[in-house]
């Protein structure tokens, strides 16, 4: 590309600050992302969302999808910048980086502007603390159709890269909001279908339940589970029976399967 700024040096400025949006602190204080790879650049483009940097190496100069990322981030004001396969493995820390990498802004509904009947099914999490896990969620939240995640008091970073990285460009296409317990619960009251939540004491099998629509999926944290104030909250509350040694799922998996019922 012949508009592209080609840089060579490590300690760039824009790689420096790319870099840097592996630590929250970064994130938070520019309200920037790192996404990885021409197929997340390219699900961000198509869904109107154009890198404000747009960084890929020599290899991928010529490909079809990045020329037409190039032309969004020309369009949003931003800058298309070309490497070598060092400082994509400085920007990504890893040893076999992505040709392409986009900085992106960070985006959240506001949880007041959320529609629950424009979907028949929302997720939202309680202090969820794996980024695999979220981006997992948000992945499959997205599959589903579902109208939104919402996130509940101190959970992991949705933008963080292995977050993102897991989402596989859904970031992209879920809408995120975020609020404390006792905004959830206000939030909650108005919810027009059922709130729907697992629990190990619960005695209802997930499949028997009644989700009435549009469903909000509430799940607990990885290790604790729904605390006892929002599992009041829930209309219902299941279990998903475990046949074999092992005594739980991982919530990633727990939530796709909770996801599908309700929208079954």
């Amino acid at each position: 590309m012949t508009d592209a700024r080609v840089i060579t040096s490590l300690t760039n400025p824009t790689v420096k600050a790319a870099r840097a949006l592996h630590m929250r602190k970064a994130r938070d204080e520019t309200g920037l992302f790192l996404a990885e790879g021409l197929k997340i650049v390219t699900e961000a483009v198509e869904l109107g969302h154009a890198p404000q940097i747009l960084m890929y190496g020599r290899d991928a100069a010529d490909h079809p999808l990045l020329k037409k990322a190039a032309v969004a981030t020309r369009a949003g004001g931003g800058e298309i910048v070309e490497v070598g396969r060092d400082v994509l493995e400085k920007v990504a820390k890893r040893d076999n980086p992505q040709a392409v990498l986009g900085v992106f802004p960070q985006a959240f509904t506001p949880l007041s502007a959320l529609q629950p009947r424009e979907a028949a099914c929302w997720v939202a999490l309680e202090t969820v603390r794996d980024p695999g896990n979220l981006g997992t969620i948000i992945r499959t939240a997205d599959a589903a159709g579902c109208g939104g995640v919402i996130l509940v008091g101190e959970c992991c970073d949705p933008f963080s890269v292995e977050a993102v990285r897991a989402t596989m460009g859904s970031i992209f296409g879920v809408k995120l909001a975020k609020a404390t317990t006792a905004e959830f619960l206000a939030f909650r009251q108005a919810w027009p279908g059922s709130v729907a939540g697992t629990l190990l004491s619960a005695t209802t099998d997930y499949r028997a339940a009644d989700y009435a629509r549009p469903a909000l999926v509430l799940m607990g944290n990885e290790q604790q589970g729904l605390t006892a104030e929002l599992a009041a909250a829930c209309d219902v509350t299941v279990k998903i029976p475990m046949r074999g040694r092992a005594d739980s799922l991982n919530l990633a998996v727990a939530t796709g399967i909770m996801i599908y019922a309700a929208t079954a």
